[in-house]
């Protein structure tokens, strides 16, 4: 039996690699870590500006990696045990995690900063140049 979806349609030519992103983006639901995307304000002809702010308390920079892959924005943080330590109780546990964001087309990765336990993201969209192409008809007969 094939498997009707709603890009399926023979109207939306191309947009394979869009149902599969979103269907990637379906199976990552984890809440962990927690964060926030806020629009900045600015000039209105500079674009989309963006912040991503992850809460990774405990977290050292060493222990973060912020990348791009494709059209994925994804942030990872790895924590280890440390061994030395003896624990009457263990609350905060060393945790490894990975968040990502999709990128629509053109956004890009401005930098990124952590500060009290909260790692920004900055992200813009320059505004595209308006591109209109002629295109010839070629007449046979």
């Amino acid at each position: 039996m094939t498997r009707m979806t709603t890009f399926s349609s023979p109207l939306l030519l191309g947009f394979d690699a869009m149902e599969k992103t979103l269907e990637r983006v379906a199976k990552s639901a984890d809440g962990y870590p927690p964060y926030n995307i806020e629009r900045i304000r600015g000039d209105e002809e500079a674009g989309d500006k963006l912040r991503i702010t992850l809460a990774v308390a405990g977290f050292a920079e060493s222990e973060l990696d912020v990348s791009t892959e494709e059209n994925q924005l994804i942030v990872r943080g790895r924590q280890t045990d440390d061994t030395e330590r003896e624990y009457l109780h263990r609350g905060i546990a060393a945790r490894q995690f990975q968040r990502a964001f999709v990128l629509a087309e053109g956004m890009r990765v401005t930098g990124a900063e952590l500060k009290n336990g909260l790692l920004s993201i900055d992200l813009d969209r320059p505004q595209p140049e308006k591109l209109v192409r002629k295109i010839n008809i070629s007449v046979r007969d």
